[in-house]
């Protein structure tokens, strides 16, 4: 499947799309950066210089990854999610540097979130949507809130898993995710 950019979209020269990735009206593309293979970049979406979109991505209208953003296969980025790439903003700033933002396979970010940069999303991760993220994701954690804090787990296919670690949905068991202290209580009761 070939490659689809619409001529409202501005992609560098210098960028690498990959094959059967669509990008829609008025997206930006650019310099260095590289979007896999298979992914959607809808509407006014911004990538902005030598951020890295693995394949099979899904980046929803408006949502802006700034300079510093890694995200790896499979990831879904709702409409209007903002990532930052500063912790210390000013207009004018002789020590800005990059603060780096990883977003790890199978992670989800809901509409409006913020993800404040230096962190880690973990794989299979779930950002609620308005969520303001300071903190690293555990892989499979549900987070919400202003700050966002954990508040479930959640299974590859994203629905919540249960008390004890499964989905209802497809029956995949998480036995890895067990809060250790609930597994030392559960012990203490045999």
């Amino acid at each position: 499947m070939a490659t689809q950019i619409h001529p409202s979209a501005e992609v560098s020269a210098d960028a690498v799309v990959g094959e059967g990735t669509f990008v829609w009206h008025w997206a930006q593309i650019r310099e260095r950066a590289r979007v896999g293979a298979r992914c959607t970049i809808s509407k006014d979406v911004y990538i902005d210089v030598d951020v890295v979109v693995g394949d099979d991505c899904k980046i929803e209208n408006f949502a802006t990854l700034y300079r510093g953003v890694r995200a790896g296969n499979k990831v879904f980025i709702g409409p209007h999610a903002c990532f930052t790439n500063d912790l210390y903003p000013r207009a004018i700033s002789p020590a800005w540097h990059v603060v780096q933002t990883i977003v790890e396979d199978g992670a989800s970010i809901g509409a409006n979130a913020t993800i404040v940069c230096g962190i880690t999303v973990g794989r299979s991760a779930m950002i609620a949507a308005g969520a303001v993220v300071t903190k690293d994701v555990p892989p499979h954690g549900l987070v919400a809130g202003v700050p966002a804090k954990l508040i479930g787990w959640v299974c590859e296919c994203g629905r919540p898993l249960d008390r004890n670690m499964r989905c209802a949905h497809d029956g995949k068991r998480f036995p890895e995710l067990r809060p250790k202290a609930r597994a030392r209580r559960s012990r203490r009761r045999k």
